[in-house]
């Protein structure tokens, strides 16, 4: 049923959304002292820093500088190199599928290697690392999936993948992917399985520790027609 697994890497492998999107407040906070972004912070979630920031500047009718993207994705990985840490139970939870994984985010090349590094991951993925900036568009769109299918050398629809977002289930789903959601990381906010399961997302786990038993289920045909 499936040659291979692909993993987002941010609220998947690192729980890294809740450092960056702390540093980016605290940025946004210091350059607009007027603005209280926390109301709109969900909105980072999945999505590429960019398309946040642009967002923002049409909603608050606000101009941030051009420097100020690379200032705070500065910032970020200095703080994801202090404090960065594997999502709880992840590497047991890989080493018990017998899948080969791959890693797919809209984070750039050097963060994503930076962060398996920094958290004894690398070797479960080895060369197999995919970003966003490969492609034309990130997530939600599905190219970076399909770029990665075309690089592993498989077809999309015998990949399985997990995320976090609803950006990269979309992504995933489009690109004829089937999906679990994993909800357990520390930035996911309270009923937000519930909101994944309104749009029609079946598989949910929020530990890692039930996801080789999922997969395995999986491997047995078990997930029927169902993408999600």
């Amino acid at each position: 049923m499936f040659d291979h697994l692909i993993c987002d890497c941010d609220g998947v492998l690192v729980d890294s959304e809740v450092i960056a999107e702390r540093t980016l407040l605290r940025a946004l906070s210091a350059e607009f002292p007027g603005i209280d972004f926390h109301a709109v912070a969900h909105l980072a979630f999945g999505q590429r820093t960019s398309l946040f920031l642009a967002g923002l500047e049409t909603r608050f009718r606000i101009e941030i500088s051009a420097g100020f993207l690379a200032t705070v994705e500065q910032e970020i990985d200095a703080e994801l190199k202090r404090t960065l840490a594997p999502v709880a139970g992840v590497r047991d939870a890989l080493t018990q599928v017998t899948l080969p994984a791959a890693v797919v985010s809209n984070s750039r090349l050097t963060r994503i290697a930076a962060s398996l590094e920094r958290v004894g991951l690398t070797d479960l993925f080895g060369p197999r690392v995919f970003s966003a900036e490969q492609v034309e568009r990130p997530k939600p769109h599905p190219d970076v999936y399909l770029h990665a299918a075309r690089e592993l050398g498989v077809e999309p629809a015998r990949c399985l993948v997990v995320e976090d977002s609803i950006t990269g289930l979309t992504a995933a789903r489009a690109a004829g992917m089937k999906t679990i959601a994993f909800v357990g990381a520390s930035h996911v906010p309270q009923g937000y399985a519930q909101v994944l399961r309104n749009l029609g997302v079946t598989r949910i786990v929020d530990r890692m520790e039930q996801l080789p038993a999922l997969i395995a289920a999986g491997l047995r045909g078990e997930f029927a027609q169902l993408q999600s």
